[in-house]
């Protein structure tokens, strides 16, 4: 019975020793999977540049070599190239310069040309109603200031002359009607037919300074007059003397250029930055003049050709001073978005890659690619690559980047070889050794033969 139960307790025993170690190997299991870290590579602590895929001994220093995981390279694919050692001195000499990446945010200057252009909606182009031929012209070449009423030039046509009869003849009729005591029905009949006579004057392009006067003279003209419809600028004259032309052609085009349009080419980053309603400050350098314009509510047009978003602006003009075709500055002032920034200067483009040089020890720099946002100032946005007070060279990295390609196009000697080459130099292997009795008994040999 005592047996029994001694097995009986040493099973439980078994059990529980069992159930415990086996928990305790699981959960150790489970502890230790998260921390498994997988070691890329390992390099030399004083020299970055140097890799093996094996764990060892630097060649140069005679450090071990230090594993760097994957968890640590977050950012490997932004990481290449050679890395560049330069001493203190040389630093001086080159004239490398290093700041931090840092995070800025705050307003931005944006500077560009632009072009003035007249208003469309304050431009007159008289045209001819019928064709004729040119008797005068004035001295009102492209570019001449016109007030209204003006008179700009006068032509000869067939059609004129028989409205101008019928306008005559329904003015005397209406005269005729009033003075008499026919009805008043035929009174508004000849009132009538005088507007419908002088709208047909209109029509063909007289003015109201010449209608007055056919009114009060009672007598037809030969010429008509082209008169000036607004106070402006001629900004086409297409017609000259004795020239004939022909039902529809245009004759001069007038602008009013107290308000004007700018036309601004600029990128989509940039045009993202102006909404409408903001001032902008233009200065024109031809008249060493400032004006202030103001962007236009209509959405900007694509131009195929410079592949830019054409702004426009709406700006006041007085005394005319700015002319169409006439290029002026754009200054404008716009909220930079929060974010890590660095000179422009740091960022070399490499055509498909943009990088910088950071310096990632006393005198160590290593080639980093980066992708930028928008520039504002003499900054640019990082938008991937760096990281808040990673120290980056703003100056000299031209000569820095010019040894780092030649060393990359100069063949590679991987670590395991250097170390070698280091081993061997260190300690040397003996030749094949001597057998030295075999040379000293040579001469005993050679003796004996004498003997």
């Amino acid at each position: 019975m005592i047996k029994k139960r001694a097995a009986l307790g040493l099973f439980l025993l078994f059990i529980v020793t069992a159930f415990f170690a086996g928990r305790y190997s699981g959960s150790s299991k489970h502890q230790a999977s998260p921390t498994a870290r997988r070691v890329l590579y390992y390099v030399d602590p004083m020299h970055p540049a140097y890799r093996s895929s094996s764990p060892g001994i630097a060649p140069d220093c005679g450090m071990a070599l230090e594993p760097v995981y994957e968890d640590n390279d977050s950012e490997a694919k932004f990481k290449f190239g050679d890395v560049i050692s330069v001493s203190a001195e040389q630093q001086k000499i080159i004239g490398i310069n290093v700041e931090p990446a840092q995070r800025s945010s705050g307003s931005r200057v944006i500077r560009t040309t632009g072009r003035v252009e007249a208003n469309d909606n304050r431009v007159y182009r008289l045209t001819a109603s019928t064709e004729g031929w040119v008797q005068s012209l004035g001295n009102n070449p492209a570019g001449t200031i016109v007030k209204k009423n003006d008179l700009l030039a006068t032509f000869y046509s067939r059609e004129f002359r028989n409205a101008q009869q019928a306008y005559l003849g329904s003015l005397a009729s209406v005269e005729r009607l009033r003075t008499g005591r026919d009805p008043e029905e035929q009174n508004r009949s000849s009132d009538a037919n005088l507007r419908l006579n002088e709208e047909q004057l209109r029509a063909l392009g007289m003015g109201e300074p010449q209608l007055r006067e056919i009114a009060k003279s009672r007598q037809t003209t030969r010429d008509i007059a082209v008169v000036s419809p607004i106070d402006g600028v001629v900004l086409a004259r297409n017609i000259s003397a004795d020239q004939r032309f022909e039902k529809g052609a245009e004759l001069y085009r007038i602008a009013d250029l107290d308000k004007v349009w700018i036309l601004a080419d600029l990128y989509g980053n940039e045009a993202k930055a102006l909404r409408p309603g903001m001032r902008v400050k233009v200065h024109a350098r031809e008249l060493d003049k400032t004006f202030y314009a103001t962007v236009d509510a209509n959405p900007p047009l694509f131009d195929a050709a410079s592949r830019t978003l054409k702004i426009r602006l709406d700006a006041d003009n007085p005394g005319s001073a700015l002319r169409p075709d006439m290029y002026v500055d754009l200054e404008f002032a716009a909220t930079a978005p929060p974010g890590l920034s660095v000179k422009q200067e740091a960022v070399i483009d490499r055509g498909l890659q943009k990088i910088v040089y950071l310096e990632t020890g006393p005198g160590i720099f290593e080639p980093r690619a980066v992708e930028t946002g928008s520039a504002f100032g003499d900054r640019v946005t990082i938008m991937r690559g760096l990281h808040d007070g990673d120290r980056v060279v703003t100056a000299g990295n031209f000569l820095i980047d010019s040894e780092s390609r030649m060393r990359s196009s100069a063949p590679m000697v991987t670590l395991p070889e250097r170390c070698d080459a280091q081993r061997a130099k260190k300690h040397p292997v003996p030749g094949p050794a001597e057998d030295k009795s075999e040379s000293a008994a040579t001469p005993r040999d050679s003796r004996g033969s004498d003997d």
